[in-house]
């Protein structure tokens, strides 16, 4: 039977059917190819939201629903959907682990309470491992880690376990042992309850049964069971006190302890388990319900007055004034334009308004869907905690908060990387011209990595992003979503430039002509920045030189010029801009007059400082049989490589090295052809450095 649960909130009822301390708001994140989607199948089904299992390698997986991720096996788009388990619900998003599609993964976790992060038992912490890792530490996420793949050929538990530690520098600990491995995977032990879980091949459905201990285990268990209450007992006094008299724990004490550091995000509980062969989904779902935060286990979340700039703190209540984040836009063959949003405080109901304070606007929502990937199902309102789509917000973009007019509240924004690959686009026809242009914009809304611009001086659209395979999908879905048959050139390198000197730099925008004329003038000083920081701008004005009112306009001069360098129109990055100085007009001084002084400021100054050119290096691992170590050494010094760490992993040779991106188009055929297509690699920006000279100067056209 089921139990509705009512909350009086803003004059509405909300009608919940689970409390809000038992919804689950997860993401499943990992390594290409560690088993995320495969893991998040099997927990569909286990919670009865599916009726048979989905595959990856057969293009069935419910969660890959798009035809290219079903062609390419690899997930493209973060896709959510809402299950059950026990009296729990589970919001779950599942991500890609393509560093290409890297977005999906960070909005994903700016909106989640949790995570499941899932490590291959054979590759243990991949080079996107960390990349998924760091992103869930940038928002403070709680996590469990759950070790798949136990039954492959050179799984090992412990080591992945050494690998969190050493790599990741977690604070990770096994509530669960592996009953042997590889082919000879057959079951887990609790190290809580100190039980064993034997898996049955044979089934499904029901496919464990709990046994006592394998006497030959049990020595190894009680030493982990003592090793993890010891761990815990750094973060629970009740615990220490119990370690330190040597007194009885009960598991339920173990459980909450657990769970309190869990949330705190000061513990990582280590499970493990086979998800393509059902083993262990069941004991991890359970771990979701009993350790990963509810809504209201988070800390209110926190933005600023639009005026006043003050902190504001708004809990997960649906009494509050409603507050939201827009985190993912999708173009619905169905609905058209869907909006995913969090709702963070406060409810929302169909056919009634929201403010966007980004955009200054009022919009209408016509209708509130619970997602199951790319399926819809309607519903009449939404609370606090909650993870739903909406339709009818024309005009919100990725990182909008929607609040109430009355109750005005901004949220941190999302943090997106930079793309580092542009090519030139354009369509094959005349008559696709105007369809290729609306295609590309609702790409980009859906999209923050992907960037499209038009070059004057070419006559050419520019489309950039993060990799060869990210442009290639959008391309694909150009030509299958939207019917538009476009050429393209080939991929270019999104280079920067940075100044090497310090230099002070005087702006003066002066225009006379009749009536009231413009007046503006700013000295800066301009200043190489540390790297990855972009451009950084400091007023430091002293006294009124300069009113108030007007720094903001230096500032986006400042940010407008930077976007075209002195080299070779690049943009300018890691600069830092400190405005010292200036002089205004009563009457003639404007916004615009200082906004083109700052702009005048830092191109003056830019040709002065001494610019030099900046291209993209990849970090990248290759995994090769180890007769082939010559060949992709060779290789990768031809392309400029370094090499950090050569390693062995069983027989095969593991290769860490940087190289310019512009060295590594193409590289995925070239390992293939030095391998016999028995290597694999995986390529991430890493940070921007110095063009060598001789390849500078070509670059720019000397």
């Amino acid at each position: 039977m089921t139990v509705l649960y009512q909350e009086k909130t803003n004059n509405i009822r909300m009608i919940r059917d689970v409390p809000l301390e038992k919804i689950r708001n997860i993401g499943v994140i990992a390594h290409i190819d560690a088993g995320k989607t495969t893991t998040t199948e099997r927990m569909l089904y286990y919670t009865g939201r599916l009726y048979k299992l989905g595959e990856v390698d057969e293009g069935t997986a419910t969660m890959d629903w798009m035809e290219q991720e079903q062609e390419r096996g690899i997930t493209i788009q973060a896709a959510a959907t809402t299950c059950s388990w026990k009296d729990c619900r589970i919001n779950v998003i599942d991500t890609p682990g393509h560093v290409d599609f890297t977005a999906e993964v960070e909005r994903s976790l700016k909106v989640l309470d949790g995570a499941i992060v899932v490590f291959c038992g054979v590759g243990g912490v991949q080079p996107q491992s960390e990349t998924v890792w760091r992103q869930a530490d940038r928002y403070r996420v709680p996590r469990i880690a759950f070790v798949n793949k136990m039954d492959r050929v050179g799984a090992n538990f412990l080591k992945v376990v050494k690998d969190m530690e050493d790599k990741l520098g977690a604070i990770a600990f096994p509530i669960q042992l592996p009953i042997g491995s590889e082919d000879d995977f057959r079951g887990v032990i609790d190290l809580i309850q100190m039980k064993a879980f034997l898996f049955d091949e044979n089934e499904i459905d029901e496919n464990f049964e709990e046994q006592p201990i394998p006497e030959g285990m049990l020595e190894e268990a009680k030493q982990f069971r003592h090793d993890l209450i010891e761990k815990l007992a750094e973060y629970n006094d009740e615990l220490m006190d119990k370690y330190v008299h040597d007194k009885e724990m009960r598991d339920s004490e173990i459980h909450n302890a657990v769970r309190k550091a869990v949330i705190n995000d000061m513990f990582v509980p280590i499970l493990c388990g086979a998800a393509f062969k059902n083993k262990g989904v069941q004991m991890m779902l359970n771990a979701v319900c009993e350790y990963l935060p509810s809504p209201m286990d988070i800390p209110p979340v926190k933005g600023v007055h639009p005026e006043t700039e003050h902190e504001i703190f708004r809990k997960t209540d649906d009494d509050e004034p409603f507050c939201g984040l827009c985190f993912k836009i999708v173009t619905d063959p169905y609905v058209g334009r869907l909006t995913y949003i969090r709702v963070y405080s406060g409810t929302i109901r169909k056919s009634t308004y929201v403010y966007n304070i980004n955009r200054d606007e009022k919009e209408r929502l016509s209708k509130i869907v619970r997602m199951h990937a790319n399926k819809q199902e309607i519903i009449e309102a939404s609370g606090a905690g909650d993870i739903v789509g909406v339709v009818g917000l024309k005009n919100s973009q990725t990182g909008d908060t929607l609040c109430e007019e009355d109750y005005p509240i901004i949220l941190e924004k999302i943090h997106f990387p930079e793309p580092v690959v542009s090519m030139a686009i354009e369509p094959t026809t005349k008559m696709d011209q105007d369809k290729l242009g609306l295609a590309l914009n609702k790409l980009q809304d859906e999209d923050p990595t992907f960037r499209v611009r038009y070059n004057n001086e070419t006559g050419q659209t520019i489309i950039s992003g993060m990799g060869e395979l990210h442009l290639e999908v959008i391309i694909d879905r150009l030509s299958r979503e939207f019917k538009v048959a476009a050429k393209t050139g080939t991929p270019q390198v999104a280079y920067k430039e940075k100044p090497t000197l310090e230099v002070r730099s005087e702006g003066k925008f002066i225009q006379q002509t009749g009536g009231r004329g413009q007046y503006g003038h700013v000295i800066i000083i301009i200043k190489p920045g540390d790297s990855g920081q972009g451009i950084e701008f400091k007023n430091k004005i002293v006294g009124g030189n300069i009113p108030r009112e007007y720094i903001p306009a230096v500032k986006k001069g400042v940010e407008m010029s930077s976007k075209t360098g002195v080299l070779a129109g690049y943009p300018v990055i890691d600069t830092h801009v400190a405005l010292i100085d200036g002089s205004f007009h009563e009457v003639d001084s404007s916004e615009l007059a200082f906004e083109m002084a700052g702009s005048i400021a830092l191109s003056e100054g830019l040709k002065r400082a001494k610019s030099i050119l900046m291209e993209p290096i990849m970090k990248l691992e290759v995994i090769f049989p180890e007769e082939y170590t010559g060949d992709v050494i060779g290789d990768l010094n031809s392309r400029r490589g370094k090499i950090h760490n050569i390693t062995q992993r069983g027989k095969l040779k593991v290769i860490e090295a940087n190289a310019p991106l512009v060295q590594m188009f193409g590289y995925a055929t070239a390992i293939r052809s030095l391998t016999q297509g028995r290597a694999s690699y995986t390529m991430e920006p890493s940070h921007y450095a110095e063009v060598p000279s001789n390849i500078a100067d070509k670059v720019i056209g000397k």
